[in-house]
C-alpha cells in the first residue's frame, strides 16, 4: 500500500513539475507550426530535449543529426537493430531510458506516461497517431506533439520531406533537412536518368516479395509502390492487383504471372526459405526459381520504409535490371556512400552479416 501510495506521489510531483516548468514555461522563445496531422502546436523553437515516437520518426532524426538531442526511446529501438541502419549508426540511443513500448503494437498508443515525464523532454515527435490522440496526450502531459508522417503506411511517399523540413525548422537543422531532401532526389534522378532509354514492352516483368508490414511477411507480400522499382522504371507486376501501396498477393495470381525476374525483401527471406521447405513445389513451378533469376535486396520496411536502405536497394535493382547502364556503380559502395550521407556511418556490412549480400542470386534449395 505505501509502494501504491509512493507511486501516485510521484506523478502528481512529475505532473506538477511539468505544469509548472515544462516546455510551455521555458525560456525558449515560441513558434507555431502546422503538424503532419495538420494541427497546429506552439513550440520552443530548438528545443534541448525531445523524444521520438512511433514507426520512423527517430528515423528521420537521424537524418537531421540531432540524436543529441534524444532523451529516452521505445522499448522497441532497444532491441537488435535488424533491418533498421539508423540504430547500427548509433548503438548508443539504445542506452537511453525507455520511454514506451513501441514496436508494430505499440502504433498509435500513448507512450508509458511516467516514463516521459521522468526525462522531461520539451518535445515530442510522433509518427502514425491519430491526430485526435496526439492532442490528447500533449493535454495529458503539457508538453507539445507534433506528428511526422512517412504517407501511407509501410511505404514511401514525398510527405517525407514535409516531414523532415518541419523537425529541421523546429530543431533549427533546417540547412540539414534541405540536404537530406536534395540527396534523395538526386539518387532518384539519377536512377530515373540511367533507366530512361529502355522500351517498356522488353522490360523484363519483374515481382518483389517479403516485404515486411507490422512484421516480417512471405512471398505473398509486395508493394505496388515499392518505389526501389519505380525509380528504376521497372515493370513491377504488384501494379496489376492495386494501383500503389503494400499487397497481399495471392499465390494463384503470382504462378499465373509466372515473373520474368523476382526480388526477395532480406526481412522476409527467412519465412520464404521454411515456406519453401513446406511448399517446394509453388516455387519449382515459377520460371524465375528454374532459371536462377531470384535476387536479393534489403529489408524495405522495418519500423515502416528505410529510406536510406531502399535507395541502395534502387540501385542494386538498377544494376540487375540494365547492368549496361550501371556498369560503374559497385552496389555494395554505394549503399555505404548513401549510409555515411544520410547516417554518419558506413553501415553496409552489418546489414549484409544480418540479410545476405545486396544484389546476390538467391538459392532456396539446398
Amino acid at each position: 500500500m505505501k509502494r501504491y501510495g509512493s507511486v501516485l506521489f510521484l506523478i502528481g510531483f512529475l505532473f506538477l513539475f511539468s505544469a509548472a516548468a515544462g516546455p510551455w514555461a521555458s525560456g525558449h522563445e515560441k513558434m507555431t507550426v502546422v503538424d503532419l496531422g495538420q494541427r497546429t502546436v506552439e513550440v520552443s523553437q530548438n528545443p534541448e530535449k525531445i523524444i521520438c515516437l512511433g514507426p520512423g520518426s527517430l528515423r528521420l532524426i537521424c537524418y537531421l543529426r540531432m540524436m543529441k538531442k534524444v532523451a529516452g526511446v521505445e522499448r522497441f529501438e532497444k532491441t537488435p537493430p535488424g533491418g533498421r541502419a539508423y540504430l547500427w549508426a548509433n548503438r548508443n540511443l539504445a542506452k537511453l531510458p525507455v520511454v514506451g513500448p513501441g514496436g508494430p503494437a505499440g502504433i498509435n498508443k500513448e507512450p508509458d506516461l511516467e516514463a516521459v515525464l521522468k526525462v522531461n523532454p520539451q518535445l515530442i515527435f510522433i509518427a502514425n497517431m491519430e491526430a485526435a490522440k496526439a492532442e490528447a496526450l500533449q493535454r495529458k502531459l503539457n508538453i507539445p506533439v507534433v506528428i511526422l508522417s512517412y504517407g501511407g503506411f509501410a511505404t514511401f511517399d514525398d510527405v517525407v520531406f514535409d516531414s523532415l523540413r518541419l523537425a529541421g525548422k523546429i530543431l533549427k537543422a533546417e540547412k540539414r533537412a534541405e540536404e537530406v531532401v536534395a540527396f534523395i532526389e538526386g539518387a532518384r534522378r539519377d536512377l530515373l536518368k540511367r533507366t530512361e532509354p529502355y522500351e517498356e514492352g522488353k522490360k523484363a516483368r519483374v515481382y518483389i516479395g517479403g516485404i515486411g508490414f507490422r512484421g516480417t511477411q512471405g512471398i505473398e507480400s509486395s508493394d505496388a509502390s515499392y518505389f526501389p522499382l519505380d525509380w528504376v522504371r521497372a515493370r513491377n507486376l504488384a501494379k496489376e492487383v492495386q494501383p500503389k501501396d503494400h499487397a497481399f498477393v495471392d499465390r494463384e495470381k503470382i504462378l499465373s504471372w509466372d515473373p520474368d525476374l523476382i526480388f526477395i525483401d532480406g526481412g522476409g527471406l527467412g519465412n520464404i526459405r521454411r515456406d519453401y521447405q513446406k511448399k517446394t513445389e509453388f516455387y519449382r513451378h515459377l520460371k524465375a526459381f528454374q532459371n536462377r533469376q531470384v535476387f536479393l535486396l534489403l529489408p524495405y520496411n522495418w519500423y515502416v520504409t528505410n529510406i536510406d536502405t531502399a535507395v541502395a536497394d534502387g540501385f542494386a535493382a538498377g544494376k540487375i535490371l540494365y547492368p549496361r547502364s550501371f556498369a560503374d556503380l559497385d552496389p555494395k559502395k554505394k549503399a555505404d556512400e548513401i549510409y555515411t550521407f544520410l547516417l554518419g556511418k558506413p553501415v553496409y556490412r552489418n546489414l549484409e552479416k544480418e540479410f545476405g549480400e545486396l544484389g546476390a542470386a538467391v538459392v532456396l534449395s539446398p
